[in-house]
């Protein structure tokens, strides 16, 4: 089997003889009249009648006098009958004849224009009266049988993936299908997109270590935002009542099948609701999404399956940990938490003397977490948890928040929004001594505008974050975040240059 460069090679005596002919390889815009889907979703009434089609070459096959040449764009795949003498060389349009359809291979980009028939074996096609060539394919797709199954390969070049691989396809549309439900979903309850910066002075709204880059001219350091909230929450102040925003965040953390360092997140806020109305709102929203997209609100992720049919079940945080290991968090000590650690084996990072809401998080989330198949409802964490959260009426050391698990995963966070300046200004003082100390890089730092957007005062607040990437990658059952994602964050590649180069 000949090679990847000695398949370019061929290609490239082509481009050239192609040139030599007066073609141009990359031509500037085509004529299409139909999509290929239409066309195959209304064939009978279409036979006989003149289309103008555009795509990707999917196979040639020259047969003595006729050539039969598979097209397909996104809607769909169509053959094109190609009779000897019927299609004329014309440089000037870019038309190519019979003869120079041997420069033509998988992978070019065509216009065939002609009437719809049937073959002598009832097939379908177009009979081509035109056969133009609008760019030229240098280098080979991999054989289609074989496909591309380096998953490494798969990520990096998802312009071919996609192309190979159709269920990888279905993902990213169920995921374009996903955003647009969300969208609508929003806008449908009122809510309007607000657009937050990406660069910010102060990182915030989230527990999490930022990307610091450099502005020359400003001559400071800026961040590229973990989260939307601290923006759209000033946005509430500035007296809109429901504001979101689908955007993208950066978190300098590592990898792994539910995290990537670029992510989507959709997040709401919502002046004068709590978080139970957030729960119900999460509900429908879930329900309206699996109806919208998916066509069932009930899924398989993991081999478990999960519904979004009903209610889900609200569950204390507290209470759950108390369940699956006898241990009252709120009670625990700080040392008495620590033996616990030291005792279960559980990974943490105690040599840092890392802060009580990074304990219990580590404990929780090796004790507890795993056991909670879900969907279900998690509320009232401890407050020291949610350093933007208000506190619980009922007690006062937890917060009035709630995150949705399913399969033992956690996909959104929500919470009342602390709107006491007084109050926001001492948890955030907490949050930077430790920050200062080195005892955590993920504790959030003092924003002062924001607290002096707060003394202007918001209103009863009710926030909502969670990531597109890890809904979408339970909805379609995939083993990671990344085969969610169009394009995900690698290592860079590293490129032999001499494998670029024109030998022509």
């Amino acid at each position: 089997m000949a090679s990847i460069k000695e398949y370019r090679e061929e290609r490239l005596k082509k481009l050239k003889s192609l040139k030599d002919l007066g073609i141009d390889p990359f031509t500037q815009k085509s004529d299409r009249t139909h999509k290929i889907g239409d066309i195959v979703a209304d064939i009978d009434n279409l036979q006989d009648e003149e289309v103008t089609v555009a795509g990707r070459v999917n196979s040639v096959r020259l047969m003595g006098g006729v050539s039969f040449i598979d097209v397909k764009d996104d809607s769909g795949k169509m053959q094109c009958f190609v009779r000897k003498g019927e299609i004329e060389l014309d440089a000037k349009t870019n038309q190519l004849d019979f003869a120079t359809l041997k420069l033509v291979d998988a992978g070019d980009f065509v216009e065939v224009k002609g009437n719809i028939g049937k073959t002598k074996t009832g097939e379908d096609s177009i009979f081509a009266s035109s056969f133009r060539l609008l760019t030229k394919s240098v280098r080979p797709l991999p054989d289609e049988h074989e496909g591309l199954k380096n998953i490494e390969t798969r990520y990096r070049q998802r312009y071919v993936d996609l192309q190979l691989n159709p269920e990888v396809k279905k993902v990213i549309d169920t995921r374009i299908g996903v955003v647009r439900a969300m969208r609508n979903f929003m806008e449908q309850k009122g809510f309007v997109d607000i657009e937050t910066p990406v660069l910010q002075p102060v990182y915030g709204g989230a527990s999490a270590n930022p990307f610091t880059t450099h502005h020359n001219k400003l001559d400071t350091e800026l961040y590229l935002r973990i989260a939307d909230e601290l923006y759209l929450k000033r946005a509430i102040v500035a007296g809109y009542e429901k504001v979101y925003e689908i955007g993208h965040d950066f978190r300098n953390e590592g990898i792994d099948p539910a995290h990537n360092p670029e992510f989507t997140m959709l997040e709401f806020y919502w002046a004068y609701a709590d978080y139970n109305d957030l729960m119900d709102l999460t509900e429908e929203m879930l329900a309206y999404i699996c109806d919208e997209v998916i066509g069932s609100r009930e899924i398989t992720y993991k081999d478990n399956k999960f519904s979004f049919k009903d209610k889900l079940p609200r569950v204390s945080f507290t209470e759950a940990i108390n369940e699956h290991t006898g241990v009252d968090i709120l009670e625990v000590s700080r040392d008495e938490l620590i033996k616990e650690i030291k005792d279960r084996k559980i990974d943490v990072d105690l040599d840092s003397n890392p802060p009580l809401k990074d304990l219990i998080d580590g404990f929780f989330k090796a004790t507890t977490r795993p056991k909670l198949m879900g969907p279900l409802f998690l509320t009232d964490y401890p407050s020291v948890m949610k350093p933007l959260a208000k506190r619980s009426d009922e007690d006062d050391r937890l917060s009035a928040s709630m995150q949705l698990v399913i399969n033992g995963e956690e996909i959104l966070n929500a919470y009342n929004e602390l709107n006491d300046p007084l109050e926001q200004l001492a948890n955030w003082h907490s949050e930077q001594k430790v920050l200062d100390a080195g005892e955590s890089e993920e504790a959030q730092p003092l924003d002062y505008d924001f607290v002096r957007a707060l003394e202007y005062a918001m209103p009863p607040t009710a926030g909502w974050g969670m990531g597109v990437d890890r809904i979408v990658q339970i909805l379609t059952d995939q083993p990671s975040v990344k085969d969610t994602i169009l394009f995900p964050t690698l290592r860079p590649e590293e490129f032999d240059p001499k494998e670029f180069e024109n030998s022509f």
